[in-house]
């Protein structure tokens, strides 16, 4: 019987002890001189912005730098690359966009699994994707844009900031909904985009709404419907595209932290608690909501689990769409 007991308290500690170096690796880090927050989009953009003003805090929060870098190319995957790529040790991290859940199926050959080599860690900010068209136009309602592009198939145009971004795949799931053809004209940014929609040159587009709600507020752009299931708090009397009936229209642009898929659990709970925390001081939470966002509040569980099914949605509306592969 003693033999038994000796047994499994030997076995206990071993198990303890098995945990302790990744436990007490977590307790202490950081520990380096400077995290890197890499952003595989340009400086300035949404994803940028947002990842700057809540690194910012982390970073106050955890006493250690976090030197963010640009670094855009291949629609976002050759940043999102180096992360995945990188050591797995927690001082090297990616803020990404829900693009990451659309490049699985616009990429032949991505260089990194998506599911396997990143660990999901937070949920920044989510926002909606905005329906615009110019103020002078008569759209009054998304019904009066799509009843104008199902008596002229193929007339209208619409802007995205390139082939397979979460701005392309939030207009072909509208188009897709709506049931009717339209000329997709990709540009290199939000900005030119929205400088075509404003001079009359495109007939309308789905940007993120803190790119157009300064020009709808000039009345330069009209907003017609959000793109997330529920009504934008910035934009209060604008309606989403599902109530109206448009049904599988919706989109949500959220914007998370990454890190790569080997990291210890206990770093990836421990950089998760910080954004939350940082998430939770009124400062920042009055900016973010100023800039137009809404929280999404997901563990790293759930945030990985919204991966996988948007994975599998975007996948259907890409073949749809008839998207092909880069």
């Amino acid at each position: 019987m003693r033999s038994v007991h000796a047994f499994r308290h030997a076995a206990c500690l071993a198990a303890a002890v098995a945990v302790l170096p990744a436990a007490a690796f977590a307790q202490a880090w950081p520990t380096k001189q400077a995290i890197k927050a890499i952003v595989p989009l340009p400086p300035a953009t949404t994803t940028d912005s947002i990842g700057r003003l809540v690194m910012e805090e982390v970073s106050k929060q955890i006493g250690q730098a976090i030197v963010v870098e640009n670094r855009p190319g291949a629609s976002t995957t050759l940043g999102t690359n180096q992360v995945a790529k990188a050591e797995p040790d927690g001082y090297t991290l990616a803020v990404v966009s829900s693009s990451l859940t659309v490049t699985p199926q616009t990429f032949a050959n991505l260089p990194f699994n998506t599911e396997t080599d990143l660990a999901p860690v937070a949920i920044l900010a989510n926002m909606a994707n905005v329906l615009v068209v110019n103020a002078a136009r008569p759209y009054k309602s998304p019904k009066d844009l799509v009843d104008e592009a199902r008596k002229n198939p193929g007339k209208l145009n619409y802007a995205s900031v390139g082939p397979g971004s979460a701005v392309h795949l939030t207009a072909e799931r509208f188009r897709l909904s709506a049931g009717f053809q339209a000329v997709h004209v990709p540009f290199k940014g939000t900005a030119e985009a929205l400088t075509e929609v404003i001079a009359d040159r495109i007939d309308f587009t789905h940007m993120p709404i803190l790119s157009v709600v300064p020009f709808v507020q000039d009345g330069k752009l009209r907003a017609l419907a959000v793109s997330t299931a529920k009504r934008a708090a910035a934009l209060p009397n604008v309606p989403s595209s599902e109530e109206l009936g448009y049904k599988d229209s919706s989109y949500d642009l959220w914007i998370g932290v990454m890190l790569p898929g080997k990291t210890p659990p206990a770093i990836v709970e421990r950089l998760h608690a910080e954004c939350m925390k940082a998430l939770d001081k009124p400062e920042l939470a009055k900016k973010l909501a100023e800039l137009g966002v809404d929280q999404m509040r997901l563990s790293p569980a759930e945030f990985g689990a919204l991966i996988k099914r948007e994975i599998a949605s975007n996948a259907v509306v890409v073949k749809a769409a008839g998207l092909k592969p880069n």
